[in-house]
């Protein structure tokens, strides 16, 4: 089959798209920055404003001429609805006991903040028209899931800092978009038009429409769930087509209300509790990421780095007004008597990146009024919130984690572990990380267990792991790794299932079931990483402990080497954990080739006659 000329740039340039931004994300991994940076300079790189690649001059890649205005327009909104709807599906009303007044603030009264004070500098610093201004100070309000989700994953801020921005950046896009719309409507109007009365009606019809929608479309596709109406191989693709309905029908009914009823379904889907939507959560996960690494792409592609060069000092003014005066003054008025420590005030006024819903709008409206008399300042729009974009992802991106850390609200790679399993091996095993300085916390349904626990000192969680408030309630503040030590090979599997939601899934670990064939039991597939060895059950260790073995640390030096501990302790000793400098542990797992080396500790299993008779 040949390709016509046409239809081969277009499956080069698609093509293109995913390879950089899944590369970019891979790439921002490996060198620990936040992806948002690579993929914007990807983008640029092969972007209309680059030939650095093509020796005739032409870019790599023009989203405009690949889609079509129109099209690249309704493709980049209704990726933002989906991510949107996969940003809801996180949110948990569980998660902000004694938050939602600081979130509610920042979507409402920060908002006007933002939207007031841009307003005022589009116009002074920006010189545009007071309508263009306060139509800019309108985009400016969003800031989205698409920056702030990435910038989240990066920083990993403790305490309630990261679900306050996780909540006020994925509600605060609808609200956005829809003031947006409003001056749009009275800037098209002209000046006959724009009464109150026909405002207040749209944010009526707006709430009302994308509300009532939004949650109706959730309550449906809950029932369809827990009915059985549809094979659960279904139920995704049937999501996935209640959102676009939705957001479709939403849009003919009211301008912009589809992005309020896509945020919504994904907020009712989440907090109602008849249907289990776990696998629709994860697959959206997974689509958010390519959207996301999509977008970004065509977002940098599209910017012309000499539009926003022609715009000179007026447009870094701009962006310096809104991190440095804007951001915190709304933070500053919204979390007044919420009782937040002055640090995590600090860090929410050092978050607001913009994104892809301000890119989106921005290129809707100056498109748009580009066409009418407004058209000379309507053309500065896009550039402006390109810089925009650009001066806060850069600023916040290159500085956030420094001042998260230096603030002492960042933990970018917590060594903590939630112990499933309080009994008594599993006790004196988290005694001695411990005492090491290891964070913990251990896990269990027995009263007795986490009442000895305890009285050893050890931090404590008495509750069912796999009920659906237990992630709401657990302080995860520092943990990153789950070790299941249940003598039930299934609850660990479901444990391990549950908190691929909270860690990667690298750092989800269980002992060994009651077989090490893996396919006498639960498929591999759902398993966490097996502890300690494949011989190292739970059966078999509580045997040994039972027959006298302890948990023992032992400290390596330059006298004492690993091949000391080893003709030491013998064959038998199991090491189970290695605890390096700054509290860096190393869980041992099957498979684990051990060489450690002077100053690390290793914490083992171990039978004291094997060292009484050396």
């Amino acid at each position: 089959m040949v390709l016509a000329a046409g239809t081969h740039d277009t499956l080069v340039g698609l093509a293109l798209i995913i390879a950089l931004g899944v590369g970019a994300q891979w790439l921002a991994w490996r060198i620990r920055i936040p992806s948002i940076l690579v993929l914007l300079a990807c983008g640029l790189l092969v972007g209309p404003g680059s030939t650095l690649f093509t020796p005739d001059g032409s870019p790599l890649l023009d989203p405009n001429e690949l889609f079509g205005q129109d099209l690249l327009l309704s493709v980049v909104s209704l990726s933002v609805a989906l991510i949107l709807y996969e940003g809801g599906l996180t949110l948990r009303l569980s998660e902000i006991s004694g938050m939602r007044g600081v979130i509610g603030n920042l979507v409402t009264l920060g908002a006007a903040i933002t939207w007031g004070i841009a307003s005022i500098g589009a116009n002074l610093i920006l010189g545009l028209p007071w309508g263009l201004a306060v139509l800019l100070g309108a985009v400016m309000i969003v800031t989205g899931p698409t920056v702030v989700g990435p910038l989240l994953s990066h920083i990993r801020p403790i305490g309630a800092v990261g679900r306050v921005l996780k909540w006020e950046g994925i509600v605060i896009d609808p609200i956005g978009a829809l003031a947006a719309v409003l001056v749009f409507e009275v800037i098209s109007a002209g000046p006959s038009g724009g009464s109150p009365g026909a405002t207040l009606q749209a944010v009526a019809m707006t709430v009302v429409v994308g509300g009532g929608l939004g949650a109706g479309a959730a309550l449906i596709l809950a029932t369809v769930i827990k009915r059985f109406w549809v094979p659960e191989e279904l139920q995704n693709p049937i999501s996935l087509l209640l959102v676009v309905v939705i957001f479709v029908v939403c849009d003919m009914l009211q301008k912009e209300s589809g992005l309020l009823a896509a945020t919504v379904m994904g907020i009712v889907l989440a907090n109602q509790t008849s249907a289990n939507v776990t696998h629709i959560i994860e697959f959206k996960e997974t689509l958010r990421v390519l959207l996301i690494s999509s977008l970004f792409i065509v977002l940098g592609a599209r910017l012309a780095p000499g539009d926003i060069a022609a715009l000179g000092w007026p447009s870094v003014l701009f962006v310096l007004l809104l991190i440095v005066v804007v951001r915190p003054l709304a933070v500053l008025a919204s979390t007044a008597g919420s009782g937040l420590k002055w640090r995590e005030k600090v860090l929410l006024a050092w978050v607001a990146p913009r994104g892809i819903v301000a890119a989106a709008v921005a290129s809707v409206f100056g498109i748009a009024l580009g066409e009418g008399p407004a058209g000379g300042h309507a053309a500065q729009l896009i550039p402006v919130t390109f810089a925009v974009i650009v001066g806060t992802v850069a600023v916040y991106g290159l500085s956030a984690g420094w001042v998260a850390r230096r603030l002492g609200l960042a933990d970018q790679n917590p060594q903590g572990l939630v112990i499933l399993g309080a009994h008594a091996w599993a006790r004196a095993l988290a005694s001695a990380l411990h005492k090491r300085g290891v964070r913990l916390l251990l896990v269990d349904t027995n009263h007795d267990n986490t009442r000895a626990a305890r009285m050893s000192g050890l931090p404590t969680w008495s509750g069912n792991i796999l009920a659906d408030y237990a992630l709401g309630e657990l302080d995860l503040t520092g943990m990153g790794r789950l070790l299941a030590l249940t003598p039930n090979d299934e609850v660990n599997v479901l444990a391990v299932q549950r908190f691929r939601r909270v860690f990667a899934k690298r750092e989800l670990y269980q002992v060994a079931g009651r077989s090490d064939k893996r396919d006498a039991g639960v498929a591999s597939e759902f398993h966490g990483r097996t502890l300690f060895g494949t011989d190292a059950a739970y059966a078999a260790l509580s045997s040994r402990v039972a027959a006298g073995h302890v948990i023992k640390s032992t400290t390596l030096s330059d006298e004492f080497t690993y091949e000391d501990y080893r003709t030491l302790y013998g064959p038998r000793a199991l090491v189970m954990f290695v605890v390096g400098e700054n509290r860096r542990l190393t869980v041992v797992t099957a498979g684990t080739e051990l060489d450690p080396g002077p100053g690390q500790t290793l914490i083992s299993l171990i039978d004291p006659d094997d060292l009484l008779f050396r």
